[in-house]
């Protein structure tokens, strides 16, 4: 129901003021249909970016993602945004239409009460992150949705999922860039699941279609990647040099193995004699930034950057760089003219 001016009359009296000293106008501020009879405790106001509010005007949503013990966070399309709780007073901040006194001043105002409606839609899930965010991170995983739900495959399957696409390219002479996907189910279905095989052929290459067929472009750079993961889990550390020539040997012919390769996956300890590599994996690591930092600082005392980049980029902020989590986390010194980075604290 709308206040009349006999209530607005009643509540100044309650809050004690005085309405001589007001301004004539009065704004109500009332929620609508779309409010599904919620009371105005129900609902939160939110203050925006210019970014985030021209994408609600343009007609995209918004969501809140967050279990109930965890802090809440905004996300669009494609990025996330951290809640901060504000109190304010100043209805004036959110009723469409509003009139500043300054406006009211200048117009000939009665004792009149303007009436505005405001409704807002609250969205909230479990996982603190955009569905642009969530979706990209299941690609990074190599996860499947089976039945409804998404899975990561272990990798042992997955490497003979890869096996069984990689061989048959090779006895059918096709061309890496060019691997027909009706083909490859018909081929490799009885040995295995359609939907797997497809499911390998999206983590290691990319889909396109040519003259109405289905073909993937297989990827070297991650299938090499892969080949060198599957060598190095089953060794605590491996011979540099041993390595390099049985790595190159596992993967197909026309592949070519390089280091650049596994940023992030490996690393290469050049100070040892003889050289050697071993498995380090950015997901094994600690997210948190501190733990992260002391982490690598325990297998390694001094990092370039270079050697130490694939293992915080993902710490990065959406306006943070490397050189700046570097100087937060680590002092900087020169070693043979190459700057290199150690521990700003003691590593037990």
């Amino acid at each position: 129901m709308k206040r009349t001016r006999d209530e607005v009359d009643a509540t100044l009296q309650i809050a004690k003021l005085n309405a001589a000293e007001l301004l004539p106008a009065v704004h109500c501020l009332g929620f609508g249909p779309g409010a599904s009879g919620a009371a105005a405790g129900d609902f939160c106001l939110l203050e925006l970016e210019p970014t985030l509010c021209q994408q609600l005007e343009d007609g995209h949503s918004l969501v809140i993602r967050g279990d109930k013990d965890e802090q809440a966070v905004l996300c669009s399309k494609d990025k996330t945004y951290d809640l901060k709780i504000a109190d304010t007073s100043n209805m004036l901040l959110f009723i469409p239409g509003c009139k500043t006194p300054d406006q009211l001043k200048k117009e000939d105002s009665h004792c009149n009460i303007i009436h505005t409606e405001y409704t807002t839609e609250d969205l909230l899930d479990q996982i603190q992150a955009s569905e642009e965010e969530i979706m990209t991170q299941l690609q990074v995983l190599n996860a499947c949705k089976i039945g409804g739900y998404w899975r990561i495959l272990e990798f042992d399957y997955e490497m003979k999922l890869l096996n069984h696409v990689t061989q048959l390219v090779d006895s059918e002479s096709w061309s890496f860039g060019k691997v027909p996907l009706n083909t490859c189910l018909q081929e490799l279905g009885p040995l295995e699941p359609e939907e797997m095989i497809e499911h390998c052929l999206k983590c290691y290459g990319k889909k396109y279609v040519d003259e109405g067929e289905v073909y993937f472009e297989l990827d070297a750079d991650k299938i090499c990647r892969a080949a060198a993961r599957m060598l190095l889990q089953n060794a605590v550390k491996f011979n540099l040099a041993e390595f390099q020539e049985v790595w190159q040997q596992s993967v197909p012919e026309g592949m070519v193995t390089s280091l650049d390769q596994l940023k992030g996956l490996a690393l290469v300890d050049r100070h040892s004699r003889p050289e050697i590599i071993f498995l380090l994996k950015v997901d094994d690591l600690p997210e948190d930034n501190q733990e992260r930092f002391n982490s690598l600082f325990s297998l390694r005392e001094k990092w370039t950057e270079e050697d130490i980049a694939p293992y915080i980029q993902d710490l990065c902020g959406e306006k943070q760089t490397i050189g700046a989590l570097l100087t937060k986390y680590s002092r900087s010194s020169m070693q043979n003219g190459v700057k290199v980075y150690n521990s700003r604290r003691p590593i037990s």
